[in-house]
């Protein structure tokens, strides 16, 4: 009988808690590291080569939407393609309980436009067997599951389920005994293994409307009701809060962040701080706020959009301008309605009107999300002969050349494409420099912002991981090998409400990566290949990796060297343990 199940053995170890790598063999017993280096006092099952390998905790990723995926997708791919072991479920306050059953289907038409999954594979790939968030967890538990999962409430879904609706969506305060409810609910949820909440808040103009171009009920809740959950987090000394908070007033939008976290008494997850590619001050800016929260003992962590991830998108399915009204208005309904409304001369109009009022925080969506209309470049024209000329130009140019305006030159290149003409945005926050100062600087800068699972038609930022090891450390040289994947791993583990991961230490679980830091890399390289793995037959945006040559998660190699062995090892971690 084996003393041990798996026997890493020669790698270079890296254990994420910036102690300097070392030379080193690694032994798991039982879904758990046994040992870390020394001599072998048994034999191993299983004995894995790492010579001239890394051997690094698994990746965690903090910011996911795999709430309906990790239903038919154990190992919430394309995260966990790219070394993810553990993942966050239930961010934005978005997700699928508590929901009442004649609410279902609501529930997944939300999804298809605030997080852009499509509504066939929602629908044929969840079986709902749930009502109640402890019923839900029950649920997730029973699920096969590739990866690690900790969930928070989302809490949209519980303003719905006790306010109704209607009244969710007019945007009117709890009443006493709705918001006492919402209460009872949370700490239902917390005692049945939840880690928390979470909270969608950028106005009645979000840029992640609902399904139908209305905000969600989170982005105009109110302050009293969103506290009222943090009393909740306060009274049992436990949780975590993840918060996108943006409603335009920034100044009001910090004051708002900082009272939360003194009445929560816990973490906040704060998103999202990224670079530009210029100004310093936009990422230097905001972590000096979180520097002078931490001088007040507010607990505030600075979640870091880090991936270079672009967007590659068509008129049919982009939301990502939804927080211009102009844009909504055309980008709603069905694709014969949407085709109909950018054909329409007045609805074209107020489109050049707002992009010409040139709006500040339109523009600074435009830019961060999609990327200046004028700056998209044409990459695919849906095979029609008499467009391929436009392939390969930007809209600017070719606004130019015709003498129209950028946005009449999408809609018209849209419509005659039946809206299948694809716009390319440039990368984002390539600028190494101030990517290195926010994660060398800043203790309190966790990379990521993944959406992994989200969005899954334009988007791939799941493989910020491998980016961020290939670009920052390898390429760039800019980030220690040993700060990587302490900002990696163990740091979000440690914010979020892990309570046993993110290092390679004896007896934490046994969540290992075992790769080739020369062949790591990215596969296709920018924006990500089409593959129709969805349920319902629908295509998402796929970038795989190479050079991992092994994912291990509590114990089992769920990837080797790229393949997926069908190995289901993960766990629902009530409360962060398990």
């Amino acid at each position: 009988m084996s003393d041990y199940d798996l026997h890493i053995t020669g790698g270079t170890i890296v254990d994420g808690t910036r102690v300097p790598r070392y030379r080193g063999d690694v032994w798991i017993k039982d879904g758990r590291i046994a040992r870390l280096g020394g001599r072998a006092d048994g034999v191993a099952e299983t004995v894995i080569d790492a010579t001239g390998k890394i051997v690094a905790p698994g990746f965690v990723d903090l910011h996911t939407h795999y709430d309906a995926q990790i239903r038919w997708d154990p190992w919430c791919t394309i995260s966990g393609y790219h070394g993810v072991t553990s993942v966050v479920l239930g961010n934005c306050g978005f997700g699928f309980a508590p929901v009442k059953p004649d609410f279902r289907d609501r529930s997944m038409l939300t999804m298809t436009r605030t997080e852009a999954i499509p509504y066939e594979s929602m629908k044929q790939g969840m079986a709902w067997d749930w009502e109640t968030i402890p019923e839900y967890l029950d649920s997730l538990d029973r699920q096969d599951k590739g990866v690690n999962v900790i969930q928070y409430m989302p809490t949209a879904s519980l303003m719905t389920y006790v306010m109704g609706l209607e009244k969710a969506k007019a945007g009117l305060v709890a009443s006493d005994g709705e918001r006492k409810e919402m209460q009872r609910l949370l700490h239902e949820g917390m005692d049945a293994g939840l880690c928390g909440f979470s909270i969608q808040r950028l106005g009645p103009d979000s840029v992640q409307a609902d399904y139908d171009g209305s905000p969600m009920v989170t982005d105009i809740m109110h302050d009293v009701d969103i506290l009222a959950l943090a009393e909740v987090l306060a009274e049992r000394d436990e949780g975590f809060i993840q918060i996108t908070q943006g409603t335009g007033d920034i100044r009001k939008d910090l004051a708002f962040l900082e009272t939360l976290a003194r009445v929560a008494k816990r973490p906040i997850l704060h998103n999202v701080v990224a670079p530009a590619r210029q100004d310093p001050e936009v990422h230097r800016r905001p972590l000096r706020w979180i520097d002078k929260c931490r001088s007040q003992g507010l607990p505030i962590y600075a979640q870091c959009g880090t991936g270079r991830a672009g967007f590659a998108f068509t008129l049919e399915h982009w939301n990502l301008y939804d927080a211009s009204p102009a844009w909504r208005a055309v980008t709603v309904g069905t694709k014969e309605e949407k085709m109909a409304k950018m054909a329409d001369p007045e609805l074209r109009q107020a489109l050049v009107d707002e992009a010409e009022e040139a709006d500040r925080r339109l523009q600074v969506i435009q830019a961060g999300v999609g990327g200046n209309p004028k700056s998209l470049v044409i990459q695919g024209v849906n095979r029609q002969a008499d467009l391929q000329t436009y392939v390969g130009k930007s809209v600017g140019d070719i606004a130019a050349d015709e003498g129209k305006h950028p946005i009449e030159v999408m809609l018209d290149l849209s419509l005659r494409g039946d809206l299948n003409v694809e716009f390319l945005g440039p990368d984002k926050g390539s600028n190494a420099e101030f990517m290195a100062e926010m994660m060398n600087d800043s203790p309190y800068a966790i990379p990521g912002v993944s959406d992994g699972g989200a969005h899954t038609k334009f988007f791939t930022g799941g493989a910020y991981t491998t980016d961020f090891l290939t670009w920052l450390v390898r390429d760039e040289g800019v980030v220690t090998l040993e700060e990587a994947h302490y900002r990696l791993s163990n740091l979000p583990a440690h914010a979020a409400g892990f309570r046993d991961r993110g290092t390679l230490e004896e007896g934490k679980a046994a969540d290992v990566l075992v790769y080739d830091m020369e062949e790591l890399a990215i596969d296709p390289p920018w924006i990500g290949g089409v593959e129709y793995d969805l349920p319902g037959g629908e295509w998402r945006r796929v970038q795989r990796a190479k050079g991992y040559d092994k994912i291990i998660v509590n114990g089992e190699v769920t990837f080797d060297d790229g393949v997926c062995t069908q190995a289901t090892p993960g766990k629902l971690l009530r409360h962060g343990r398990g």
